[in-house]
Order: C-alpha cells, then structure tokens, then sequence
C-alpha cells in the first residue's frame, strides 16, 4: 500500500524526487506520512479535498481485506 500511495501522489506533483511516503505499523492500524515538496500540497490535496480523499478511500479498500485500519497524513 505504500507504493500506491507512492505511485499516485509521484504522478500528481511537478517534482516527483521530493515525495516521501513513511509506514508506521500500529497493532491494528496503519499511519501513512506523505510528504511532498514546498507548494506541491495542494495538487496531493485536490479541491475541495477530493484527490486526497479519493486515496483514502482506495487505501481503506486495500485494508479491509487485511482487516486493518489506515491513515493518511499529508504533510508539506
């Protein structure tokens, strides 16, 4: 899921060497940390919030079937 992540947000920025995707695992959760690099937040983000809320929704489908939860952090 990570590479997805990875893979998506790599082909929304202008300079794709500055995306960085972190995985914390939790006991039934997992935190993603997208970074991007400076003015790239709002191509990540979308209007309105739909792109990122989009990733979310296909990285919770991706879990469910491994019966964990994942968060999405979008950092700058």
């Amino acid at each position: 899921m990570k590479d997805l992540v990875e893979f998506i947000a790599k082909n929304l920025v202008d300079r794709p060497e500055e995306v960085h995707v972190s995985e914390i695992e939790g006991e039934k959760a997992v935190v993603y940390e997208l970074r991007v690099g400076q003015g790239e937040l709002g191509r990540v983000i979308g209007k309105g919030g739909r792109t990122a809320q989009s990733m979310r929704v296909l990285l919770n489908a991706a879990a469910a079937k491994q019966g964990k939860r994942v968060v999405l952090e979008i950092l700058e």
